[in-house]
């Protein structure tokens, strides 16, 4: 494999588990995370992994202040809350051909962009999930045959770097290049702003938040509309694993309603063991990205003129948690009526 530079800055869990499966496979990366405690873990015990795979594989880490040099690609999956001024920040450790792959959710790469030019700018969406369960330890809540990726650019003209991202990000699972990109954003963005909304609202998982009737017809609520507003704007919602979500759960009749209903925690089932990013955020009395989840929904519908009210209560409710007035649990179902 051509030698590059490579790091994903915010390794979390997301880009830990990552890190530790391209470093298993003998290339070269570099972990770059803000938190000292990790960091120090991943260096003295390796990457411990855990979960659906078990394994632990020692790997290069370091905290943002110990960067140097620059790199042809920069992997970067911290939360969107700061992106100015981290993109802004890493323009200077970028090569002059290097690009940057963002693996955040909602609809980054225009913003990033802004400051790296659309060239300089790919985006990746992740159909597994894992969770930080302490410093160097990561749960893989994915099953091992759910480990994929979309890749896209939003530029018409690919980065020269497009290639050696999908290799590498093959060292881990399969790899689709997605020429309708948008499409494949709210294809993630649907499944975030669903069950990760619910699993932050509700305290739970992505399948418990599925399992019950009352809950599930609110994941049900926020998935169509998801589907409308993209109808009105003109997207093309694309497969998910090869799974149309759209042909299975949107209806406009009461029997495809029933089978969409029928079938949200079957489609869910590889990962109802996740656990959302936000409500992790939550546990730790943290800021959530809930804006630029059901909130970039919600703002893309009255670009389009279409309501979104179910994404709407539902930064309500967790802008609420962030603010101690309400905690994650069931009983904010009721702030749904």
């Amino acid at each position: 494999m051509e030698t590059k530079r490579i790091a994903i800055y915010g390794a979390g869990s997301l880009g830990t588990i990552l890190g530790a499966y391209i470093s298993k496979a003998g290339v070269k990366i570099e972990l770059i995370n803000r938190n000292k405690s990790h960091v120090e873990a991943l260096q003295t015990k390796g990457a411990q992994v855990t979960g659906t795979v078990q394994f632990t594989q020692q790997v290069t880490a370091y905290t943002p202040s110990e960067m140097k040099g620059t790199y042809d690609i920069l992997f970067l999956m911290t939360k969107q809350q700061h992106n100015q001024e981290v993109v802004q920040m890493l323009k200077d450790y970028l090569a002059d051909d290097g690009v940057l792959v963002t693996f955040q959710n909602g609809l980054p790469e225009m913003q990033i962009a802004e400051v790296l030019g659309e060239e300089r700018v790919l985006g990746c969406t992740v159909a597994w999930g894992a969770t930080l369960q302490a410093p160097g330890i990561c749960e893989l809540t994915s099953e091992p045959d759910a480990l994929s990726f979309s890749l896209g650019a939003i530029s018409q003209k690919r980065s020269k770097h497009f290639d050696k991202v999908k290799e590498v990000l093959e060292l881990m699972g399969t790899v689709d290049v997605e020429d309708n990109f948008i499409g494949t954003r709210w294809s993630k963005l649907l499944i975030n702003a669903a069950f990760s909304g619910m699993s932050a609202v509700l305290g739970c998982t992505f399948g418990e938040a599925a399992q019950p009737r009352d809950s599930r017809r609110i994941v049900q609520a926020l998935i169509k509309e998801c589907i409308d507003v993209c109808k009105v704007g003109g997207i093309r919602i694309e497969p998910v694993q090869g799974k149309d979500i759209v042909k299975l759960l949107d209806y406009n009749n009461a029997i495809k309603r029933a089978f969409s209903f029928f079938i949200i925690p079957i489609a869910i089932r590889k990962h109802a063991k996740l656990k959302a990013s936000m409500l992790q955020d939550l546990e730790k009395g943290k800021q959530t990205e809930v804006d630029a989840i059901n909130g970039a929904v919600s703002k893309y519908g009255k670009m389009v003129g279409f309501p979104t009210p179910m994404n709407d209560r539902v930064v309500e409710i967790i802008h609420q948690i962030e603010k101690g007035e309400l905690k994650p649990c069931f009983d904010n179902l009721k702030c749904f009526h």
